[in-house]
């Protein structure tokens, strides 16, 4: 029983550490933060899954390059968004923003193009673990161009 219990211990010791580990987040992102960036729109597919017209079951599929012109011109990432319409107007998405640190995950509900907020619901790298919001301002149609404001929480 004693040599039973001499070799748990560390197990359970180094388990305890290890899983510790898992549930925190990033250590280089410790305090809230707001990350603004624009993107200009590259591809946006639709694919009309039902009756002619939009509809429930349709999807947008979009991808887009992230900018921060305060850095540089050229592309910093990229963003792939999905969105599934639940009725003509209105439509549930889930997207990932790759950035030069990590990727930031979205999801919710999108009424009106113009201007939506998503919440951010995870992450990976510098943003492993983190929550908040992403706001979207759409500023041009043509070729598509979007303020993006990300207000992330550790």
């Amino acid at each position: 029983m004693r040599k039973t219990l001499l070799i748990a211990t560390p197990l359970f010791l180094l388990f305890a550490l290890v899983a510790g580990s898992a549930t925190r987040g990033s250590p280089d992102l410790s305090k809230p933060g707001t990350i603004r960036v624009t993107t200009r729109g590259v591809e946006d597919q639709y694919v009309d899954r039902g009756l002619s017209g939009l509809g429930p079951g349709d999807l947008r599929i979009t991808r887009q390059l992230v900018y921060n012109p305060s850095i540089t011109p050229k592309a910093i990432g990229h963003s792939d968004l999905v969105c599934t319409y639940t009725a003509s107007y209105a439509r549930q998405c889930s997207g990932t923003f790759t950035l030069p640190k990590g990727k930031i995950v979205v999801a919710g509900t999108v009424t009106f193009r113009q201007f939506y907020e998503l919440a951010v619901i995870g992450g990976t790298g510098l943003y492993d673990n983190v929550r908040g919001s992403l706001t979207v301002t759409l500023v041009k149609r043509n070729p598509q161009r979007e303020v993006l404001i990300f207000r992330l929480l550790v």
